[in-house]
């Protein structure tokens, strides 16, 4: 593979993954800092805290469209410019998308836990599969009114739909290495939930 192609996916798909859609939406709604409110993370869920439902889905879905965009862009120049048989660059733009919403050079590398912009990767790599994990993470969230454990068991259960739905096997292994690394994120939700201290998304 080219080692040219490679750090061109990695650094554009960092860079669009570190794009703070969150902090930005905060910032020109309200003029504050979304890293000094609540949980101090810019995802979808913060922004809740802030600006209310509306834009808590808004910004959601921001961050799954910026998830998806390199792993399309990929899987694009892939099929018409780049061999590419197991869809390796696919996978690595994904990853790196995830760890820029985590850690964005843009914000001194505090972002958020990646799972709206992880799920859009999951979407981009597989619609069916992205739908299903996204559709769990719905059921979850609003049968138990916390969305970190929406997210968490949604994320865990996605490499066992990439692998059931005969998808390529980088495909399975980035879910595995995506769930292991949102899961990670969550930890100290993890934490509040099993002392019964998690915030639950309505009371």
């Amino acid at each position: 593979m080219n080692i040219l192609f490679i750090l061109a996916f990695i650094i554009f798909a960092y860079l669009i993954g570190s794009i703070p859609t969150g902090y930005i939406t905060v910032k020109l709604k309200t003029g504050q800092d979304i890293r000094t409110i609540g949980s101090g993370s810019t995802g979808a869920t913060n922004v809740k805290r802030v600006l209310g439902k509306k834009w808590f889905f808004i910004v959601m879905i921001l961050d799954a469209i910026k998830g998806a965009l390199p792993v399309i862009a990929a899987k694009i120049l892939s099929k018409y410019f780049i061999a590419d048989t197991y869809g390796i660059y696919a996978v690595i733009s994904a990853i790196f998308v995830i760890i820029g919403h985590s850690k964005p050079v843009f914000l001194q590398f505090k972002g958020g836990k990646s799972v709206a912009s992880g799920v859009g990767t999951i979407l981009a790599l597989n619609p069916t599969v992205g739908i299903g994990v996204a559709l769990i993470w719905g059921i979850i969230t609003y049968v138990s009114k916390y969305v970190s454990l929406g997210s968490i068991i949604a994320v865990s259960i996605a490499p066992f739909l990439m692998y059931f739905l005969n998808n390529p096997v980088c495909y399975t292994v980035y879910c595995i290495i995506a769930a292991v690394y949102i899961v990670w994120l969550h930890r100290s939700n993890i934490s509040r939930l099993l002392k019964g201290e998690e915030n639950k998304v309505r009371k």
